[in-house]
């Protein structure tokens, strides 16, 4: 995942969310994913899927039990 696509996935997920502290920021010795950020809170991670010729990325966010304690 080079620079320019980062950005492109960046705004992507501002406009869709329409959320503008959402951040996707490249890994440190990655190029196949980025991480996302609201804020400066982690929330997952984009993955690059080049599987037969057709270039798509993949949103994987985990959800803890404990994090749902504070919802009713």
């Amino acid at each position: 995942m080079d620079v320019q696509e980062v950005r492109k996935l960046d705004a992507y997920l501002k406009r869709v969310f329409s959320n503008p502290k959402i951040r996707v920021v490249p890994r440190p010795k990655k190029d196949d994913s980025a991480e996302v950020y609201i804020g400066e809170e982690f929330i997952g991670v984009l993955f690059v899927d080049d599987e037969d010729d057709d270039r798509s990325f993949q949103f994987q966010m985990a959800i803890l039990e404990e994090d749902l304690a504070d919802v009713g």
